[in-house]
């Protein structure tokens, strides 16, 4: 009888449970069958089982709740000041640990905690207040971030012994070499990437990884790349060494010699007179800018068959600095940069395969008539700012250019616009000149040109002849700004969508003045003499494109009524 009493009552109540076990065979009578949620920190994220994210929560103390189930924990953007061992340690799962832009010291850090995440990967520490590195790392580790902290010493199992280490950045920290280790990344023979600029480093360190692709070690004090010190990275790359104190002597014939498969040296911003010897063949970009380099040798160059970017900019190259021929080894260059030199003419047989000579701020006078011969697919020459006058500009300078899409011109001294042109032009900038007349024929067979800048000269309407613009059937820019225009000039090409006037004496619009450019878009016409009837009302009836008009700085407030019988389809920069 006791047995049947005890039967019936385990049917009406159900069988026992316990919490977080229910039976799902027996859900409670009205509750829904789905599995309680997981456990998460308050405030945090959990979205998978296995992911905590508590990022930007201005959490002063390490969260606690945290499942044991956690393989990527974030705690970015926080204000935490240390990590209790307790709680660290019993994440043994953890495969991320994203510290990042904390206020976590050396001290805050306890380095037996690292000893239980045996499975760490992914380490994320910078942008902290570490004044030396954590003694020991999982071996497991792939990634390390100890950027900009303050960082002065390393260990030797900080990244040594990790044989699947890939990435290491130390940038942005006091590091000089007594805080490396000799042995710092003994037994990690898979780093391809470790980023030490921006430290107080004064020569290359030694014992580096072989494995290296990239290296950075740009902004550090460094005068001296002791020799043998790449003897074994024949894997690299990308090696940066820009803005240091590097001279000649901190370098010799067999510093780069054995990096055979390196394709882009940056030694931009050091103290070198010249061209490093040794470059291997398989260089691409070769930075060279603000040196002391007064010569370049073709001998320097000879091992360097493969560049395609030379960047010489704010050197010292003076009349002898690029002599006939030296650039003749570099078959294959695509771009030379000589910005900021000495030079008084343009460099003589360059290489014929050159697609961009970019020259400006130098002291070139004169272009003769076979100076650009030897470049026949040169694509944009630069000129810019230099010593050009119209009477030592040859009529044939530009003829065998017929590849020629940009030419920089301006900031010269030229009162004309050059003849012989090449027909392909795309972009023709001659502002910041002496230019006082346009005529047609210079201008004749641009049917190209899309983008032509004449400001900041000496223009007056009278001195733009009739069919100046005919033939530039292509142009959508004009910049005729800072000039001496008294109203805007007739006949303009019919597809011009901007149209620079402003800074000139223009002190009425007429009824016909935008008459033939039906596609105008932006018209800027501030800072000039306009009142408020100055513009007739009907100028731009004829402009259902027009979006941007700038009538600002001129005597009175003009008020604009744009078209709108027509749908805009503004390009950009319209609202």
């Amino acid at each position: 009888m006791r047995l049947s009493l005890l039967l019936l009552l385990l049917l009406l109540l159900g069988p026992p449970t316990t919490p977080g076990m229910e039976d799902p065979a027996f859900p409670h009578m009205g509750e829904s069958s789905q599995p309680l949620p997981r456990a998460c920190p308050p405030r945090c994220s959990c979205p998978r089982a296995d992911t905590v994210d508590c990022d930007g929560l201005d959490l002063w103390l390490f969260p606690h709740n945290i499942t044991r189930e956690a393989q990527h924990l974030s705690l970015q953007n926080n204000q935490l000041q240390e990590l209790p061992y307790n709680e660290l340690s019993r994440l043994s799962g953890l495969r991320t640990l994203n510290l990042h832009n904390n206020l976590i010291s050396s001290e805050g850090l306890p380095d037996e905690a690292f000893e239980s995440l045996s499975q760490l990967q992914h380490f994320y520490v910078a942008h902290n207040k570490l004044s030396v590195a954590p003694q020991f790392l999982p071996r497991s580790l792939r990634v390390a971030d100890l950027a900009a902290n303050q960082v002065t010493e390393i260990f030797p199992l900080t990244f040594g012994e990790k044989p699947a280490l890939r990435s290491v950045y130390l940038h942005n920290n006091h590091l000089s070499n007594a805080g490396l280790p000799p042995d710092a990344f003994h037994g990690s023979e898979a780093v391809t990437t470790l980023s030490l600029s921006n430290n107080r480093l004064s020569y290359l360190p030694p014992s580096l990884p072989p494995s290296l692709e990239r290296l950075h070690l740009q902004n550090n004090l460094i005068s001296k790349v002791p020799r043998g010190a790449l003897s074994r990275q024949t894997h690299l790359r990308e090696l940066y060494l820009q803005h240091n104190q590097l001279t000649d002597s901190g370098l010799d014939a067999t510093t780069f010699s054995k990096l055979h498969r390196l394709e882009y040296l940056d030694l931009s911003h050091n103290q070198l007179a010249a061209v490093p010897a040794g470059l291997p063949r398989t260089l691409t970009v070769l930075h060279l800018g603000r040196n002391r380099i007064q010569q370049v040798e073709a001998a320097r160059l000879r091992g360097a068959r493969g560049l395609r970017y030379l960047l010489l900019q704010h050197n010292q190259l003076g009349a002898a600095g690029l002599p006939a021929g030296a650039l003749r080894p570099l078959r294959g260059l695509h771009t030379l940069h000589v910005y900021g030199n000495r030079l008084e003419r343009v460099p003589l047989v360059l290489p014929r395969r050159l697609r961009s000579l970019v020259l400006p701020h130098n002291r070139v006078a004169a272009l003769g008539a076979r100076d650009l011969a030897a470049t026949p697919r040169l694509a944009e020459l630069n000129l810019a700012y230099n010593h050009l006058v119209s009477a030592r500009v040859h009529h044939r300078a530009f003829r065998r250019l017929r590849a020629l899409r940009s030419l920089d011109l301006a900031g010269n001294q030229l009162t004309r616009v050059p003849s012989g042109l090449p027909t392909g032009l795309h972009t023709l900038r001659l502002q910041r000149n002496q230019l006082r007349a346009l005529e047609p024929e210079p201008l004749a067979g641009l049917d190209q040109l899309r983008e032509l800048s004449l400001a900041h000269n000496r223009l007056r309407v009278g001195d733009i002849e009739p069919g100046t613009w005919h033939e530039l059937q292509a142009l959508q820019v004009l910049d005729l700004s800072h000039n001496q225009l008294s109203f805007v000039p007739p006949d303009l090409p019919e597809a011009l969508e901007e149209l620079h006037l402003q800074s000139n004496r223009i002190s009425h619009v007429g009824p016909e003045a935008f008459l033939s450019t039906p596609s105008l878009r932006a018209l800027f016409l501030r800072a000039n003499r306009l009142h408020m009837t100055s513009i007739a009302p009907e100028a731009f009836l004829g402009l259902p494109h027009l979006c941007v008009v700038d009538t600002t700085g001129n005597p009175e407030q003009v008020l604009i009524q744009l078209p709108s019988a027509a749908p805009r389809q503004p390009r950009a920069g319209c609202p």
